[in-house]
């Protein structure tokens, strides 16, 4: 019977997926192949044990240069009584025997005196170098059996077990199995994976771009993790929107491949041919499950009876089923269907175990809300302030593919639950080393171009700085709950021309902070390219024909236009889309070049990025507020080295409108 987008949960889809795969003798070890033993079988999976075939060492070796003896010759031998031992004798009568490091033991010998304590003697009994092999050597000290020797299956006893079906090779795991006395290793085969990227408005990457066009980078992102999982991806062309089309690249990939991901449309729209595409070849389990992003993933299983072994193939099993996956289109519903469908099939076809990855208890930064009814995976931003982990909730829409790139971990808020409050506890599925937590700079407030030039030039330096723009009033939030080391502010004080210092005395009481200048910046109205409407000052907004993109509340753009606007006596009512709202001069910039909006007041930098035109109207404060107690610690340290540099103050000043006279003066301490 079809399913038509009928979200089901998670546990639910994930059974019925293994469950067919079961049914098709498909949930195991796919295969397996020798291969040699080299740097290239790094990453690869055992698919059987490995047992020793000959013991390491395979005999008595020396550990140390020095002489061979038996033990039982040195009994007795002090710093006050010495025993001379013999070396050139006969024979029968040999004492001592010189070794180098590695060297086997001389039968008979039982442990090794390191040169450096031994004496060696001419046959005149006068003290000779060692190198000269003498007759008879002194020693002031006894020495017990086996003494600075590596008996014989010291390392590895042959027969042993050295490692166990299913480990993921290391390179001292390949050392192991040589040392084992093995030249080949039996490894799971790589499941091969194709990806077909199938819609009219998709181009390929580094195509010259139009009003509707695509680019086409979903399937690099998921042969990537398909290939770091262990599997071996091939990214087919780009297929457009034909049923008939779709349908015979499929059956092309059945032939070789063990797994089909169609990114194709999955969701119920007249163009989204993945759900007919596998009812017509086969058997669709799912379609819709009960998780965000990514809820409109399909699942099946589709038939092929030309599937066979021969030589051009690699596929080592003769089930004519072959699983597929329809995943969504939106770059960061496409990345975690991998994550949560992929892997864990990979993992088990490689013979190892899913992926796990650490987790962290974290207090989260700010509310969030959550569709009651799905598993919602939100991606976040963690750092450590102070003796606390935070996470910081990243923008949440499923076509932010940056947002998975400044993620450091995920919170999965379970179904049932319609979200999280400021400062409730969460766990954190960490996407980075607690290191890397060790070393981040939380900075949390207005947001500015020239902080991520900051965050460039503190990478080298080892620090990273992850940055959240709520606002300049929000970043005075964060730093009064003690969320952040620092916050870009702006913050203009309508009584008194000042900026920031009325807002910290307000918002921090009884927290201690020193305020550094960072940047005077130029604010203006950013216009369309050419300036069609004629937009030249703050009165221009009131015209019917203009359409205004605003920043959030409590941003420090917006403090300073409703500061003019009140000034002027323009009524806000009366500007189109003062209530419309982006949270970034980039945002306001895109909105612009996009169409939605005539104009909005932002910097110039954010309109040169875009190539849109500049109003210059008034000049500004920026600043950092930094609590004391992180102003004097080591984590931030680098951070004051890069903004008193010349090279940082110079790689501002050549973006249009900053001025960099104050970067790094201690403004106030409060």
């Amino acid at each position: 019977m079809s399913i038509y987008l009928h979200d089901i949960p998670l546990p639910e889809a994930k059974a019925c997926l293994q469950s067919a795969l079961e049914q098709a003798n498909l949930w195991r070890v796919l295969g397996a192949e020798t291969i040699p033993l080299d740097e290239n079988a790094l990453g690869r999976v055992l698919a059987e044990p490995v047992w020793a075939k000959i013991s390491s060492p395979h005999y008595h070796a020396s550990a140390m240069d020095g002489f061979a003896v038996r033990a039982e010759d040195t009994s007795g031998a002090q710093p006050s009584t010495p025993i001379q031992l013999s070396v050139t004798s006969d024979q029968s009568s040999v004492q001592a025997a010189y070794v180098d490091t590695g060297d086997p033991l001389p039968d008979g010998f039982n442990a090794v005196i390191p040169i450096e304590n031994v004496e060696s003697l001419d046959l005149d009994g006068n003290l000779t170098s060692v190198l000269r092999q003498p007759s008879s050597v002194r020693i002031r000290a006894a020495v017990t059996p086996w003494s600075h020797v590596r008996a014989l299956g010291e390392d590895i006893v042959a027969t042993q077990l050295v490692l166990a079906a299913g480990q993921m090779l290391r390179p001292v795991d390949l050392g192991a199995i040589a040392a084992a006395g093995h030249e080949a290793v039996k490894v799971a085969r790589k499941p091969r994976v194709a990806i077909l990227p199938t819609g009219t408005e998709l181009v390929p990457i580094g195509s010259q771009l139009k009003a509707g066009d695509i680019l086409e980078y979903n399937s690099v992102v998921l042969a990537a993790q398909v290939n770091t999982w262990g599997g071996e991806a091939l990214r087919f062309p780009i297929t457009p929107d034909n049923f008939e089309a779709i349908v015979e690249s499929v059956q092309a990939a059945a032939r070789d491949f063990d797994l089909i991901l169609l990114n194709a449309g999955s969701s119920a729209g007249a163009q989204d041919f993945s759900a007919k595409v596998v009812e017509k070849l086969g058997t669709l389990l799912v379609h819709g499950v009960a998780v965000r992003p990514g809820h409109p993933v399909i699942l099946g299983v589709i038939r092929n009876e030309k599937r066979v072994m021969s030589k051009k193939s690699l596929s080592t099993h003769f089930s004519s089923l072959i699983p597929i996956i329809g995943v969504p289109g939106y770059p960061v519903s496409a990345a975690l269907t991998a994550e949560i469908f992929v892997e864990p099939m990979l993992a088990k076809w490689l013979g190892r175990r899913p992926n796990e990855l650490p987790t962290v208890s974290a207090t989260l930064t700010r509310k969030v809300t959550s569709p009651g009814g799905d598993d919602d995976y939100m991606r976040v931003a963690v750092g450590k302030v102070g003796e606390r982990i935070l996470a910081a909730p990243l923008a949440r829409g499923a076509g932010i593919i940056t947002s998975l790139v400044r993620a450091d971990g995920l919170v999965v808020l379970p179904r049932g639950v319609q979200g999280a409050e400021a400062g409730e506890q969460v766990e954190v599925q960490l996407y980075r080393s607690r290191a890397d937590l060790e070393r981040t700079i939380f900075c949390i407030g207005s947001h500015d171009m020239s902080l991520d030039l900051l965050a460039q030039f503190l990478a080298e330096y080892d620090r990273r700085l992850a940055s959240a723009n709520v606002g300049s009033l929000g970043g005075l939030i964060a730093l009064q709950r003690g969320e952040s080391h620092l916050a870009g502010s702006h913050l203009l004080d309508p009584q008194t021309g000042d900026y920031n210092l009325s807002y910290i005395r307000q918002y921090l009481p009884g927290v201690s902070v020193r305020v550094y200048g960072f940047v005077g910046r130029e604010q203006g109205l950013i216009v369309r390219k050419g300036n069609p409407k004629g937009i030249k000052n703050l009165g221009d907004l009131t015209r019917p024909e203009s359409h205004y993109v605003n920043r959030q509340r409590g941003a420090g753009t917006r403090v300073l236009l409703d500061y003019h606007l009140n000034r002027l006596g323009i009524s806000k009512g009366s500007i189109q889309g003062y209530n419309q709202e982006e949270y970034t001069h980039l945002g306001v910039a895109a909105a612009i070049a996009s169409g939605r909006a005539d104009c909005g007041l932002g910097i110039p930098a954010a309109a040169q990025s875009l190539d849109l035109d500049f109003v210059p109207l008034f000049q500004e404060t920026y600043q950092l507020v930094v609590p004391k107690r992180f102003s004097e610690s080591t984590l931030l340290a680098p951070l004051f080295d890069v903004i008193e540099s010349e090279t940082f103050q110079r790689a501002v000043s050549a973006m249009p409108g900053y001025n960099v006279s104050e970067m790094g003066k201690l403004v106030a301490e409060l």
